[in-house]
């Protein structure tokens, strides 16, 4: 039978597949819609299938923030070209927009949300098979407070996210820290929310360039925290120095301006 235009439009506004994919899935199908979006689907699973040990390393990052709930998606593929890619770019809008209005948990939680129907891990292994590469889900963070704001990095490559304790933050101040997280990649908020396992670690290193260095034995602790301490003020974003103006820290420059930042998340799929 023959397939009329307004199908084929139909089909492509449904599944993100381009004019012939449509054509050719609704001519196999016989007109038959929902075998076709089958048909579409399992295009994208058997590329999926064939290129899962390619290396996704592109990709889209974007966040935002509704009513306190903050969220990033890192939708990743294989190529800069199609990272770029309009549909590639509505997608990731697409499934933000729905982790904002759902609040998923975990990665896994927001691959099972479903959008007309389908599930977001469906719709990705379909534009999957309209592209021809790997596509997945790399990277979902989520930070919750009275006020949070996000930021995403000219390129859609870098997003970050901070929270703050208070219902009313000026918008520029809460910005500017969001764009300290992007920029200086601290580990921890604060150094008493830095991982055991790390401060073990630092504290051994630092006792380790200390014996290299001649000093003695009964230093070496004292030696080890002093260091660690520098640590602190270089990873741990309330210490860092704040990257508008060096002269104060992140923490004086928040106190300045009454406000508490409570949880930050940062997602890259930039080398660093």
């Amino acid at each position: 039978m023959a397939v009329t235009m307004a199908e084929i439009t139909k089909l492509r506004t449904m599944t993100g597949a381009g004019m012939m994919d449509c054509k050719n899935a609704l001519t196999e199908a016989n007109g038959d819609m929902d075998l076709a979006i089958e048909l579409i689907r399992k295009r994208g699973q058997a590329i999926a299938a064939k290129r899962s040990d390619r290396e996704a390393s592109e990709g889209c990052v974007l966040a935002g923030v509704k009513n306190g709930f903050g969220a990033i998606v890192a939708l990743k593929c294989e190529t800069d070209f199609v990272a770029k890619n309009a549909d590639f770019i509505a997608l990731t809008q697409q499934i933000l927009d729905k982790a904002l209005e759902t609040k998923p948990a975990t990665l896994d939680e927001l691959n099972a949300v479903k959008i007309d129907g389908r599930s977001i891990a469906d719709l990705v292994t379909e534009r999957s098979g309209v592209t021809g590469e790997k596509m997945e889900i790399g990277f979902y963070e989520t930070v919750e407070g009275a006020t949070t704001v996000d930021y995403i990095h000219p390129g859609n490559k870098l997003a970050s996210l901070v929270a703050f304790a208070e219902a009313a933050v000026e918008h520029q101040v809460a910005r500017d820290i969001a764009m300290q997280v992007a920029a200086m990649n601290p580990i921890a908020l604060n150094r008493e929310s830095v991982p055991a396992k790390i401060v073990e670690e630092e504290l051994k290193i630092g006792r380790e360039k200390a014996r290299e260095e001649g000093k003695p034995e009964n230093m070496l602790d004292k030696i080890a925290e002093g260091r660690l301490n520098k640590f602190y003020q270089e990873a741990t974003l309330v210490e860092q120095a704040f990257i508008k103006d060096g002269k104060m820290t992140v923490s004086a420059y928040a106190k300045a301006n009454k406000v508490t930042p409570t949880a930050f998340r940062r997602v890259t799929l930039n080398e660093e």
